[in-house]
């Protein structure tokens, strides 16, 4: 399936969840936020949170600063 990755066309099979493509971009365990289709998914949920064809996903990561 084609979903948008950061504004890019990026292809994945079908069935994936918002973990499954972390772990594809081996951003896994990093601290960083995920935004599917302008919603913030928590990441208790990103196991649950499955991908379809044309989703608009932001992964962002996190920057401590002070």
């Amino acid at each position: 399936m084609l979903i948008q990755l950061n504004g890019e066309p990026y292809q994945l099979p079908a069935g994936q969840t918002v973990a499954d493509l972390l772990v594809r971009l081996e951003l896994s365990g990093r601290r960083l936020a995920v935004e599917l289709n302008r919603d913030i998914v928590p990441r208790s949920a990103h196991a649950a949170t499955a991908l379809s064809e044309g989703d608009h996903v932001e992964v962002v990561h996190a920057i401590g600063g002070g």
